[in-house]
């Protein structure tokens, strides 16, 4: 998996979702080239470290605030871009999304995710 080179990030929020707990980082510093404007980091219950990262990137080339952000999920077997979108920016658009998304592909539809914090 190729995850996200963070060097310093601040949680923003924690959530649980069925037997996952998903934190949502934000102030990222990374170091790659790629400029981090939230990760979502998921982790199972008793594992060490995430098995999914849904992150909110700033485009290559677009000022770090305003535009579109890009949505993408990375995963052990690959990674997807889900898509562009301003709402992105904000935390509460991300989070919401994000948490659709992450339901969604742990086919955990039926859970209700539970905020921690």
């Amino acid at each position: 998996m190729d995850k996200p080179k963070i060097i310093t990030a601040l949680p923003q929020c924690r959530y649980k979702l069925g037997a996952f707990l998903i934190t949502v980082l934000g102030e990222i510093e990374s170091s790659g080239g790629v400029q981090y404007r939230y990760i979502a980091a998921v982790i199972t219950d008793g594992d060490a470290e995430p098995g999914l990262y849904v992150t909110c990137e700033h485009p290559a080339g677009s000022p770090t605030r305003g535009g579109k952000h890009v949505m993408r999920m990375i995963m052990r077997d690959g990674e997807q871009v889900i898509g562009s979108s301003d709402r992105w920016g904000d935390l509460d658009g991300f989070v919401s999304d994000t948490l659709e998304v992450v339901a969604r592909v742990l086919d955990l539809q039926d859970e209700e995710p539970y905020l921690l914090n």
